[in-house]
C-alpha cells in the first residue's frame, strides 16, 4: 500500500496484514493493518508505527512523502510491539527525531528495547507540541487498554488518533469508513474481545474527550479503517457497549461428550425463541470464541452447558470460562447446564 492522505497535511503510511489469522488468540479471519501516521507542516511529526516486519514497508511509505532523516518526532501512544516494533528501524532512519510518549510509555520502550541512546520524553494530558501549522495535544488513556496507552488530537483539524480505541481487525485496501460494508460488526467484534474488561476506562475517557471540548471530526485509530464520515457512530457506539447496553438476546454456549448436553442446549435456544428472545447456539469446538465474544457483547443473557470430564467440565469450556473471567462481560443474565454421571 501507498500513502493516503487523510486530511491535509496528514497521511497514512501503516502497513496492511492480509494474511494474519491470530491476534494473541482472538481470531482475526479478516487480517488487520498496523496504521501509522505521518503529519507534515513544518516540522515533521510520525505518530506511531508498525509491527517489526513491516518496518520497510512503513519507511518506503514514508519515503513517498518526505525522507525519512527529516522526521522530528516520533509519537508512540502504545508500546504494544504491533504498534512500536518499528522503532529500531525508524529510529536509525530518523536519527535526529525526538520520542514523544507516556511517563510509562517511556519506561515501557526503554524496557522493550533497552535503547537508552534514544532522545525519550514523557508528556503528559494537555501538553502541546507545535509543528508550525498544526498542533499536536496529548491525553493520557491508561489501561486503554495499557497502562501506558496515550490519544493524540490534531486540533486544526479536528484529527483523533487514539490507537487501540475504535479500531477494527480488518485487512482492506479502503483507508476510510464509508468505503466498507459491515464495519460496525468489525468494530464490535474487535471491542468485545479487547477492550470489554475497561468499560469503565472507556466510559470515563469519553466524557474526559467531551469535558475538553475537543471538535472530533475524523478518528484515525491504529488497526483497520479511518472514520472519516462517521466518528460520532463509533464513539456511540462505544458509549453504549461500556454501558452494558444489550439486546432480548441470549447466547448459549455448550461443549458436549456423547451429545445429551447438546440436545439440551438446542432444547434450551427453542424455548428461548417460542419467547421472542433471539437465540444464538455456539459448540464451543466447532466455534470460534472470538465470534461468540461478539455476540456475547450485547446479549441479554448467557447459558453455558458442559457435560462432565474428570469431575469438571470439558477442557474447551473452562479454557472459555478463564476467557470470560478475563473479558468480565457486565449486566448479564446468566445459567448453566450440562449432562453428568
Amino acid at each position: 500500500m501507498v500513502a493516503v492522505e487523510v486530511v491535509p497535511g496528514v497521511y497514512w503510511v501503516g502497513a496492511v496484514d492480509w494474511s494474519i489469522r491470530d491476534f494473541h488468540s482472538y481470531v482475526t479471519r479478516h487480517g488487520t493493518t498496523y496504521n501509522a501516521y505521518l503529519i507534515k507542516a513544518e516540522k515533521v511529526a510520525l505518530v506511531d508505527t508498525v509491527r517489526a516486519e513491516f518496518s520497510r514497508q512503513l519507511l518506503a511509505n514514508v519515503e513517498g512523502i518526505t525522507p525519512p532523516e527529516e522526521i522530528d518526532y516520533i509519537v508512540v501512544n502504545h508500546v504494544e510491539p504491533d504498534h512500536s516494533g518499528a522503532m529500531p528501524a525508524v529510529m536509525n532512519a530518523a536519527r535526529s527525531a525526538k520520542v514523544l510518549a507516556t511517563e510509562a510509555g517511556v519506561n515501557g520502550l526503554l524496557r522493550h528495547y533497552h535503547r537508552r541512546d534514544w532522545p525519550l520524553v514523557a508528556v503528559k494530558t494537555g501538553d502541546e507540541l507545535a509543528l508550525g501549522g498544526k498542533t499536536l495535544s496529548f491525553i493520557e488513556a491508561p489501561m486503554l487498554h495499557w497502562p501506558d496507552s496515550m490519544f493524540t488530537y490534531l486540533k486544526e483539524d479536528g484529527l483523533l488518533l487514539p490507537n487501540d480505541a475504535f479500531g477494527q481487525h480488518l485487512a482492506t485496501s479502503q483507508r476510510f469508513d464509508d468505503e466498507v460494508q459491515d464495519l460496525m460488526g468489525a468494530a464490535a467484534g474487535y471491542y468485545a474481545n479487547i477492550l470489554m474488561p475497561f468499560a469503565p476506562q472507556v466510559a470515563r475517557m469519553i466524557e474526559k474527550l467531551r469535558n475538553l471540548g475537543l471538535r472530533i471530526e475524523t478518528i484515525a485509530p491504529s488497526h483497520g479503517v479511518i472514520w472519516r464520515k462517521y466518528p460520532a457512530k463509533i464513539v456511540q457506539a462505544y458509549m453504549e457497549w461500556s454501558g452494558g447496553r444489550s439486546e432480548n438476546k441470549a447466547v448459549v454456549v455448550f461443549d458436549s461428550m456423547w451429545g445429551s448436553t447438546e440436545k439440551m442446549a438446542y432444547a434450551i435456544a427453542d424455548g428461548v425463541a417460542s419467547r421472542g428472545v433471539e437465540a444464538k447456539v455456539f459448540h464451543l469446538r466447532r466455534s470460534d470464541t472470538s465470534d461468540v465474544l461478539k455476540e456475547i457483547l450485547d446479549a441479554r443473557a448467557i447459558i453455558i452447558g458442559s457435560s462432565t470430564l474428570n469431575n469438571g467440565p470439558l477442557p474447551a469450556m473452562v479454557s472459555f470460562l478463564a476467557c470470560m473471567r478475563g473479558l468480565r462481560p457486565r449486566g448479564k443474565g446468566t445459567a448453566a447446564f450440562g449432562s453428568y454421571g
